[in-house]
């Protein structure tokens, strides 16, 4: 059941971070889900040591959320700096 879950909150995670980074037309449900999981190592593996917090996302919990949509947030931002530098 926790894998559901990780999945359904990965996805809001990642729509919620393609919205902000307005990577939403080029992005499906599939790399909203994706990125909203990913999202979710990266944040855990930032805000842990830094602010010694963690959030899960196999359990539905605001701070998991939150802490899901910050790591795919800096993930997207990542993918937008290769992106450019590979156009130019």
């Amino acid at each position: 059941m926790g894998w559901i879950i990780a999945l359904i909150v990965g996805g809001v995670a990642g729509w919620l971070a393609s919205k902000v980074m307005n990577r939403d037309a080029s992005m499906g449900i599939f790399w909203n889900i994706v990125v909203g999981c990913v999202g979710s190592l990266i944040g855990n593996a930032v805000a842990g040591p830094l602010l010694g917090i963690s959030g899960s996302v196999q359990e539905f919990s605001l701070t998991g959320l939150i802490i899901a949509f910050v790591g795919a947030v800096i993930l997207l931002a990542i993918v937008n700096m290769v992106q450019r530098r590979n156009i130019r």
